[in-house]
């Protein structure tokens, strides 16, 4: 027996695949249980008929991205900072002075992320 065509008899067109987390997973076979629908079916009038509520990210601000940017760099000045401090203490090198230097740069970094993250919406 053919099967009958939708959508104004434009007929079933390719299949969508996606992969989903196992949590949503079962809350999504969970659902369309619930509806007494098929998978399809259940997306065409759940999904396409916008009965779902879509939560749009904000745009990051400029300042934000910034500030993003910002906190990529200082990542990278974080590792450096943590390679010298250990290779100094493998080789015994690691002097107070050296100690006192590294931990000065973190608390200017410190400062610095705080001072700037205050001014990000």
């Amino acid at each position: 027996m053919p099967r009958a065509k939708t959508n104004g008899g434009a007929g079933l067109g390719k299949p969508i695949a996606f992969r989903l987390a196992e949590a949503d997973r079962a809350a999504y076979f969970e659902k369309v249980a619930a509806s007494g629908l098929s998978q399809s079916e259940f997306f065409r009038q759940a999904v396409l008929t916008n009965r779902t509520q879509i939560v749009a990210r904000p745009k990051a601000s400029t300042d934000r991205k910034r500030l993003l940017y910002v906190f990529n760099k200082t990542s990278n000045n974080l590792n450096q900072i943590a390679h010298r401090a250990n290779s100094e203490h493998v080789r015994g090198k690691l002097s107070e002075a050296t100690y006192a230097q590294l931990l000065d740069q973190l608390q200017m970094i410190s400062r610095y992320l705080k001072a700037t993250l205050g001014k990000v919406d």
